[in-house]
Formats: structure tokens, sequence, C-alpha cells
């Protein structure tokens, strides 16, 4: 399997019969890299192309993947509920809390979130996949005591949810933003405590590579390994 970060909370997975892109809304190339060229290749693959948008957010769901389709017909959409569409689309399905479902080679639970939209566990190939979306302990400095009350018992409700659930994480995408402060890693850390992922994965940082590194850091002391992103377009070494 090859994980490659594009951008954001925006991930391209290639496993032996798939491709699955969460949360695309625009890419950025860099040096000798081309996302229309890799894009290209997606789309002359005879693999199966997965589009999963979590939420309607402009920074999580752009339209111009609806036209992909008609590049590579073996393609699906799993859109949340809230994403609204004005015309016609072939091969979407749309979800939302509570639902589970069957995509072609993919298993999908849906589960809640503290904004917009959903968050997924995606069964694949023997692994299960989780992607955040913007499930996330906001913990905002300015937020008054009840504000933050609801939205830690909001969070904490929905990571109950997922551990009852009762899958082991094996690939874990979730939040890291230093907009919050001092509280950036609280939600990061408590997914971590509570659901003990393989693999944990920062996203959702706003081109703030570095504190992806700093979330490495202070996670040091539990067993999910955490991966450092440096750039866009990144490979991640999950060996």
């Amino acid at each position: 399997m090859i994980i490659r970060y594009i951008h954001h909370s925006c991930f391209l997975i290639e496993t032996e019969n798939s491709f699955l892109i969460f949360d695309y809304y625009k890419h950025r190339d860099n040096g000798d890299f081309s996302f229309t060229k890799l894009l290209e290749k997606i789309f002359s693959s005879p693999k199966n192309l997965y589009l999963l948008s979590s939420h309607s957010h402009s920074d999580h769901f752009n339209y111009d993947i609806l036209s992909w389709i008609e590049r590579k017909p073996n393609t699906y959409y799993i859109l949340s509920s809230d994403i609204k569409l004005y015309k016609d689309a072939e091969n979407v399905y749309t979800v939302r809390e509570g639902d589970s479902l069957t995509v072609k080679d993919l298993s999908l639970d849906i589960f809640g979130s503290t904004d917009e939209g959903v968050s997924f566990i995606v069964n694949t190939e023997g692994l299960n996949i989780f992607h955040a979306g913007d499930l996330h302990w906001w913990k905002w400095k300015e937020d008054s005591p009840s504000e933050e009350k609801a939205m830690e018992e909001s969070f904490k409700k929905i990571i109950d949810d997922i551990k009852k659930f009762g899958k082991e994480i094996d690939f874990a995408f979730f939040p890291v933003d230093r907009r919050l402060e001092e509280n950036y890693h609280c939600g990061g850390e408590y997914f971590i405590q509570e659901l003990n992922p393989s693999v944990f994965i920062p996203m959702h940082f706003w081109n703030d590579f570095s504190v992806t590194k700093d979330f490495k850091e202070a996670m040091k002391n539990y067993n999910s390994k955490i991966i450092e992103i440096t750039h866009p377009n990144q490979i991640l070494s999950i060996d």
C-alpha cells in the first residue's frame, strides 16, 4: 500500500486493487511532481477509484471531482449528506452518521463529526482506515465554559461510539491544527489514548508542517506510530 499526502486533509491511498482519495479540494505541485500527471495515471489504470468527501466545507470538497467519472467510469463517490448536488451524478453514495455500506471493494462505517458532515472507517483488503474529516476536539481559547463543555462531551461521545464499534484502526488520519494554540494536540492525543491506532497521520495543519514534528515528539510515549509530514505530495513511510 502507498499513502501520499496531497494537501491539507487530502490523501491518496493506492492498494493492490484500488485508489482512494479523501477530502480532495486542491493540490500543490512541487519540483518535478505533477498531480495532473498522477491523476492521468489513475484514470488509465484498471483499478477502481473511490473519492470520499467528509463534508461540504471548501477546504474538504471540490465539485470538480464529479467530472472525473467522465475520464474513468469505475469511479465511485462516497459523499456526506450535507454536500448538495445540483445535477445528477453517477455512482454517488450519500452517507450520514450511523450508516454502514459496501461499495465494490470497500466496506464503510460512518461516524459523526464535531463540525459538519461525517468521519469514516473504511475497510479494504484487510485494513481499517479512519479519516476524521473535521471531527476534532475544537478547543478554542475564546470559547465560553459552556461551549467548551459541550464540545468536549460531543467529541468524547463520538470517540466512544468508535471505540464501542470494536474495530482496530490500522491507519488514522486526524486533525492537528496549530490554530488551537496550546490545545492543538488535545484531540489527537485523546484519540490515541482511547483507540490506539497502529499509525497516526496528522492532517488539517494549514501548511504548518512543523506541527507534525511537534506532535510526533509530544506523543513519543504512546505506542502509535506518528508520521511526520514535511512537504506536499510526500509519499509517507509507514514501515
